[in-house]
């Protein structure tokens, strides 16, 4: 049975940090492009940042970069997202995703991706 865990959300003021995992089981990470995701109330779901399969190309939305930073550890199962200097409009919750075929065309597209997590919440308090 595939499954992803995200964990390491939580509420933190506006200017903090946090660092979300995914670990997987069932599945071998190395395998597949993972990316985050994040959904706030009323929105629709958004990219935030994706990894390739090898670790080798990185992907971030416009609205994160340089404050967010995605890394795998592909030995671990598991793929980090550092999240640094955290604004109110973070507020959502975040949910990793595994995309088998891990095409840069469509990493940032949700519609790509195969396996889901069950989402972490993140409150970024003003």
């Amino acid at each position: 049975q595939v499954q992803l865990v995200e964990s390491g959300g939580g509420l933190v003021q506006a200017g903090g940090s946090l660092r979300l995992s995914c670990a997987a089981s069932g599945l071998p990470l190395s395998r597949f492009a993972m990316g985050w995701f994040r959904q706030a109330p009323g929105k629709d779901r958004e990219f935030v940042s994706a990894v390739t399969w090898s670790g080798g190309r990185i992907y971030y939305a416009d609205s994160v970069k340089g404050r967010f930073t995605i890394s795998r550890d592909n030995a671990k199962n598991t793929v980090y997202l550092q999240m640094n200097s955290l604004k109110p409009e973070d507020t959502a919750v975040y949910y990793c995703a595994a995309d088998a075929s891990s095409r840069d065309s469509t990493i940032r597209d949700d519609r790509s991706y195969d396996y889901w997590g069950q989402g972490t919440q993140v409150t970024v308090s003003s």
